[in-house]
């Protein structure tokens, strides 16, 4: 069994593969670094923090991240999906409850790596992803209007609606000069990477608009400086004041961090490994990513998780170990420590328009088209999710998009559980024959699948209706894999109704793992232990001798 926490950095520093490949990785750390400097200012300034706490959090839980990870070109940091959740938790729970709720989601990551959750948080509903992923695409869209337009607003409302409300009733006050520079950076943004993609867009686009910004009549547009101050290299631990009494209070937004890391983490790690060919520790990254988000709040950054767009770039431009990572952190820290004041001039509608442009890639918006012509199912997880996400809040979103497509799952299983047997096409090959030759009063009935709290009703039932037509009833189990609590206090319920109706059950095709667990339920007091049988055909033989002597 594989260890819960392996980093692949030691291993590769073993097998040579990082002595091998360092140049390439150096030179693709560089680059990584350059293409997180404007999407971690970006993406602080819209969480509503200042700058270099999105700095902080890509030098700091990147460095770990990739130290101590289970993927080899993982690049973690500050990513689009928690804009709305930091900006949310700050606004109500401040700063201090902010790097609590952090710390606190950092441990439960550490717990679901511990637990060797990292392969089922894998099995997240497809449409679940893309229901919130493509919400928190729209919210931060609607997030970056102000900024985009240059309006005049006093006081923004945290809502939807009433931010769209807001626009509306102050659009007479759009700064053409904040259009221009927004039009022209997506418009750099989007092509850059069609001359080179060597060069990010985002990154030509601060390098270009900044300079012209200067010549603009003076106050005409917003800059970071202007609205947040000079962006200063500050590393001196954080502590926040924590009530202890009060701690329970921000579970609920540490699990929203958590879950929400976690799974963009391991997406993130899945797409590297599509792109390497390789395969990354599940648990080995969660335990990381836990360890990063309590390290980054404690100097002075926020919630950190993969970033999906810069490990690709980091591949694409031959990083294949950890070391690219850990490159990418350490150029950072040097931007930030002898470039960082220059920063303070980049107009808010420069970045404004690098994430218009990051808020349209993570619309998914040709998934989000193709799953509404799936199965109503699908359709109604996504559009929940959706919904949700965009008009009241993305911890709710996830709690209840969870629940509704578990409940979902659930209802499927059940309808797809099988009814009675009526031909010999679903039995054994060597069997076949003597089911023609059923006597009268000995039926069957096959149990496909797991007999768990979502199908078990729907199966007892069928067995209570089929089982009083005869005297000897077999429940063929071949197919299942497992029974919970909930199948065994139903199945037990059954064959007692049964019993009292003179019908005598016989179970076939039991594995050892699922007659232990009949064993414990009570099952064997009731039919009987030597009534159940691995083989299908020796519990054939063993009913028809029970209907004779009937």
């Amino acid at each position: 069994m594989e260890k819960v926490f392996s980093p692949k950095l030691f291993g590769l520093i073993k097998d040579g593969t990082v002595k091998k490949n360092l140049s390439k990785d150096i030179l693709a750390g560089v680059v990584v670094g350059i293409v997180a400097i404007p999407l971690a200012i970006a993406f602080a300034v819209a969480s509503g923090v200042s700058p270099e706490k999105g700095i902080i959090t890509a030098i700091v839980a990147g460095f770990l991240i990739s130290l101590l990870g289970g993927s080899r070109v993982q690049i973690g940091g500050p990513t689009g999906a928690f804009i709305v959740i930091v900006y949310g938790i700050i606004q109500q729970y401040g700063i201090d409850g902010m790097i609590i709720a952090t710390i606190l989601a950092g441990v439960i990551m550490i717990g679901f790596g511990l637990l060797r959750l990292g392969t089922l948080l894998k099995f997240i509903p497809h449409p679940l992803i893309v229901g919130f992923t493509s919400g928190i695409a729209l919210v931060i869209f609607s997030t970056q209007i102000s900024n985009a337009l240059g309006l005049t607003i006093a006081d923004l409302p945290s809502s939807f609606i009433g931010k769209w409300g807001a626009y509306f009733s102050n659009i007479n006050t759009v700064n053409w000069y904040a259009v221009g520079i927004t039009v022209v950076t997506i418009l750099i943004t989007v092509y850059m990477p069609k001359i080179t993609s060597r060069v990010p867009g985002s990154f030509v686009a601060i390098l270009v608009i900044t300079p012209l910004a200067m010549f603009l009549p003076e106050n005409s547009v917003t800059t970071i400086g202007s609205l947040f101050g000079e962006i200063k290299c500050n590393f001196a631990p954080t502590f926040p004041t924590i009530d202890w009494g009060n701690l329970s209070y921000y579970l609920q937004p540490a699990l929203t961090i958590a879950i929400l890391g976690s799974i963009e983490s391991l997406l993130s790690a899945v797409v590297a490994d599509g792109m390497i060919s390789g395969r990354h520790r599940s648990n080995t990254e969660l335990i990381a990513q836990g360890i990063a988000n309590i390290a980054s709040p404690l100097f002075g950054g926020i919630p950190a998780t993969g970033a999906i767009a810069r490990t690709a770039t980091n591949v694409k431009n031959g990083g294949r170990t950890p070391v690219a990572g850990m490159t990418h952190a350490v150029v950072l820290l040097l931007i930030m420590l002898f470039f960082g004041k220059w920063a303070s001039l980049i107009p808010m509608s420069c970045l404004a328009g690098i994430l218009i442009v990051v808020s349209y890639n993570m619309s998914e918006w040709r998934s989000f088209r193709s799953i509404l012509r799936a199965s109503v199912f699908d359709v109604v997880i996504l559009l929940v999710t959706f919904f949700l996400t965009v008009l009241v809040d993305l911890t709710v979103a996830i709690e209840i998009g969870v629940v509704l497509a578990a409940l979902l799952f659930m209802k499927r299983m059940a309808d797809n559980a099988p009814k009675e047997i009526t031909g010999a096409t679903n039995l054994d090959q060597d069997i076949s024959e003597n089911y023609k030759d059923l006597p009268k009063g000995l039926g069957i009935y096959e149990i496909s699948g797991p007999f768990f709290f979502g199908s078990a009703k729907t199966y007892c039932e069928t067995i209570r209706n089929l089982g009083v037509n005869y005297s000897v009833l077999i429940i063929r189990m071949r197919h299942v894999p497992f029974v919970d609590s909930t199948g065994l206090k139903n199945l037990k319920e059954t064959i007692l109704q049964l019993t009292k109706e003179n019908t005598r059950i016989v179970l076939s095709g039991v594995s050892e793992p699922v007659k232990k667990d009949l064993l414990k339920g009570g099952i064997g007091e009731l039919v009987g232990v030597g009534n159940i049988y691995p083989k299908f055909d020796m519990a054939l033989s063993a009913a028809k001798e029970m209907v004779e002597n009937n």
